[in-house]
């Protein structure tokens, strides 16, 4: 009887452990493919076909700085939330604005909501140093330990309230806010570089724009409308006047 027991015990112990690799397996396929299905469905789809844009998108585990509740849905087009009422950009929307900001590997990087980590990871990827501030120490924290475990060392993350500005290390050559403003305060454009691109979106949910601003000369800004969308608001960001009749 004894003897069974331990045959019974050691059968069950072998079928647990074939049934956690095979469903190990079928998730990591279930996730690469949703990955393909990322890239073509709704980055390529939107006009995103910077060959190595799409290759850093595709080596870069964004499931890795999703919040845990939400991995399976690491690829799908939702702004999934981070907490404190914040969250993430989807997908497409990372990919569209680091096109639009065409980043060299010898520019310089400020990031304004470090959020998840994943934007700043890309970024990183791109530039020569980033420059990332959140105001939420759990945010700089935590992208802090996921950024060490992929080997990234050229960003330097910031607690930090920079809603409005922020004047160390500045002029930059890309400035990206990822966090919406009802307006953008003036300070930001002028700490670009001449030839400096700067991304942030701007307005009032439900009306809320994405732009692209270069600045061409000392006193001369393009801006670019690049899309809709409806996101968070950065905390102390700098309000509009209420109307008065």
């Amino acid at each position: 009887m004894k003897r069974d027991a331990y045959d019974l015990a050691k059968t069950n112990f072998i079928t647990l452990r074939i049934f956690l690799i095979l469903s190990t397996l079928y998730f990591t396929m279930n996730l690469e493919q949703a990955r393909i299905n990322m890239l073509k469905q709704q980055i390529r789809a939107w006009g995103v076909l910077d060959e190595h844009l799409l290759d850093l998108l595709k080596t870069t585990p964004r499931e890795e700085f999703v919040p845990s509740a939400y991995r399976k849905l690491a690829f799908a087009d939702l702004n999934l939330p981070l907490g404190f009422g914040e969250v993430m950009l989807t997908p497409k929307e990372e990919a569209y604005m680091l096109q639009a900001l065409a980043i060299k590997p010898n520019e310089t990087v400020l990031e304004i909501g470090t959020g998840s980590g994943y934007t700043t990871a890309l970024l990183a990827k791109l530039a020569k140093q980033v420059y990332s501030l959140d105001i939420r120490p759990e945010f700089t924290e935590g992208a802090r330990i996921k950024l060490r475990q992929l080997g990234i060392s050229n960003v330097q993350l910031q607690t930090e309230d920079a809603a409005q500005g922020w004047e160390a290390h500045q002029p930059y050559d890309i400035i990206a806010i990822t966090g919406s403003l009802p307006i953008l305060p003036e300070v930001f454009k002028t700490h670009l570089t001449i030839g400096g691109r700067l991304f942030a979106i701007i307005g009032q949910a439900p009306v809320m724009e994405a732009v692209l601003i270069t600045r061409i000369e000392n006193q001369v800004w393009q801006t670019t409308q690049l899309f809709e969308t409806v996101v968070p608001a950065l905390h102390n960001a700098l309000q509009l006047e209420p109307f008065i009749f």
